[in-house]
This record gives C-alpha cells, structure tokens and sequence, in this order.
C-alpha cells in the first residue's frame, strides 16, 4: 500500500515549475492498481469523480502538467540554438503572441550589441524570409510601433566617446516631452523615438543623468504609466535591473504563462552574458538569491539545468 509520504511526494512533483520526474517514475513504477486509485480519491485538486463514479484528471491540470513536461525540452531546445537564431524565433513568437509579449522584443533589441542584433535580423532573414522590421511595421497597429520598428532597426556605437552638451540637449528634449504627455504620448514623440533608437547606450546614461540633474527625480519615475518606454530605458541602461524584475514576476503565486515562460528566457539568454550582475541585483531586490528561489520552486530535471546555468562563470 503507498504511503502519505509518497502521496505528498508525488504531489510536489507535479506542483510548480517544471515536474520531477526522477521522483514520479520512482513512485508510480512501484504502485499498483489500488495504489493509484487512492491517490485519485486523495487528490480533488487533480482529479473529479465522474458521474460513473471513477476518478477523471482535472482537464485544466492536464493541460497545466503538459506546460510543465515541455519546460525543460523548451530550455534544452533554447540553449542549444545559435544565439542569432533564438532571438530570431524569441521576436517571432512575441509577434504572434501579440502585445502582452511584445516586451519581449524591447528586450532583445534593447540587451544585445550591435552585432547580435545584426546577427538576429540576418537569422531572422533566413527564418522568416521576411525582415523583423518589416514584421513589426505590419503585426503592430498601436503606439510602439515607431519605437519597436527603430529598435530592431538599430545599429548603435559602442564606443565610450559621449557628446555632453548634446546628452544635455536631449535631456531637456525627453524632459520637454515627458512634462507635456497629457497633450502627446511621449512614445509617439519623434525625438523621443530618435533618441531612444539611434543614441549609443553610454550617452544615453548621460542624457538620464542630465536628465535628473534638470527635473530632481530619475526619468524612470516619470513613466510609471509608459511600460514601453520605462522598458526600453531599463533594458538599454541598467539590463540587470529589468532581468532581475522579469524574474521576480515569474516566481509570483498569480504568474500568468506569459511571464512563466520567463523564467527559461532569461537564464538561457543571458547565462554567457551577465548572469552575475543579474543574481547580484535579484539579491538586493528581494532579498534570497536567485539559487535559492529556483531551489524552492522549480521541480526535477529542469530545476538542476536552471541551476547549472546561473552556476556558469561563478
């Protein structure tokens, strides 16, 4: 006969992100018949008793579970890719999602060089045979189109020379357009679009500095109600600020899919990058570290390659 310790086992395992799956078949290969049947009785949040009095899985836990077996395929798949092809399929995908994901690619345009987001929209090329500008001139009708189609259009310098007088210049153009939204959304500004697209990242860390010099608070704090924006800035800027708050998203109890799938992206993407600065930043933001959260929340196999991803270069 099984026993309640193995009944709460297998029910952790199937709780969360990911499945255990060394613990599932090490369980369930061992129980018999009446073993099985009194897990289903013991489980009302996995199964409902059918009118012909048997025990039927929860149709939406079923399709909950088989989000979970794909987890660890989905980052396996991920990891393996050529980087220029994943951020070519991650944009993708974010189109067809439509605009709750397309942060997504703020955030591939925005976090990769140059010449990764060259390599993107060559693999995108390939892919699609269409451009990813193109694609996102077309899929998106509302006000980030502009931003959007300069972002995955960009090509910035990456030197560290930064003009102060002009950082100063367009600090005051941001400030200008920002003070004077509830006539003009910012995000549909022209110079806001041009600034944001073109401006290598170090000056614009100047242009935000200046920027705060002028108004006394961060410009960040003037977009609270400008996602795009606020999104765009953190990514080009302080990237490991918005990783480590898409993580936090992700481990929250009411997380959607969309912010689930997180998760993945983040620690495959930026795992050879600057997954040190993110963990740092992740520990001062919510004070436990990011191994930690993935230990308590994320389930079996997948679990430890997420664990052996962050763990790369420390």
């Amino acid at each position: 006969m099984a026993l309640s310790h193995e009944f709460q086992a297998l029910t952790k395992s199937f709780s969360g992100f990911g499945v255990d799956e060394k613990s599932m078949i090490s369980i369930l290969g061992k129980w018999h018949q009446d073993d099985r049947k009194s897990y289903r009785k013991g489980c009302p949040q996995f199964f409902t008793q059918d009118d012909r009095l048997f025990e039927k899985w929860d149709d939406r836990h079923v399709a909950f579970l088989k989000h979970e077996f794909l987890r660890l395929k989905n980052a396996v798949v991920l990891w393996t890719m050529h980087p220029w092809e994943r951020d070519a399929r991650l944009m993708k995908e974010a189109l067809v999602k439509g605009p709750q994901a397309y942060g997504v690619i703020i955030e591939v345009a925005s976090t990769r060089s140059s010449e990764q987001l060259l390599g993107a929209r060559r693999a995108y090329h390939s892919l699609f045979d269409h451009s990813i500008e193109e694609d996102v001139a077309y899929h998106i009708n509302n006000s980030c189109r502009k931003l959007l189609v300069g972002l995955v259009s960009s090509y910035r310098y990456e030197g560290p020379k930064v003009n102060e007088e002009i950082a100063k210049s367009e600090a005051k153009t941001l400030f200008a357009a920002i003070k004077n939204a509830d006539k003009k959304n910012p995000i549909e500004d022209e110079e806001v679009v041009r600034i944001l697209t073109t401006r290598s990242k170090p000056h614009l860390k100047a242009i935000f500095k200046h920027y705060k010099e002028i108004n006394g608070k961060n410009i960040d704090e003037d977009l609270d109600d400008e996602l795009s924006l606020d999104e765009t800035m953190q990514c080009l800027c302080t990237p490991q600020t918005y990783f480590s708050k898409v993580l936090g998203a992700a481990f929250q109890n009411d997380a959607d899919e969309h912010a689930k799938e997180a998760l993945t992206r983040v620690i495959v993407t930026r795992a050879d990058d600057d997954m040190k600065e993110i963990k740092e930043e992740y520990q001062k933001k919510y004070g436990v570290s990011l191994s930690k959260k993935i230990e308590d929340a994320v389930n079996g196999n997948y679990k430890d390659f997420l664990l052996t991803l962050i763990a790369r270069g420390e």
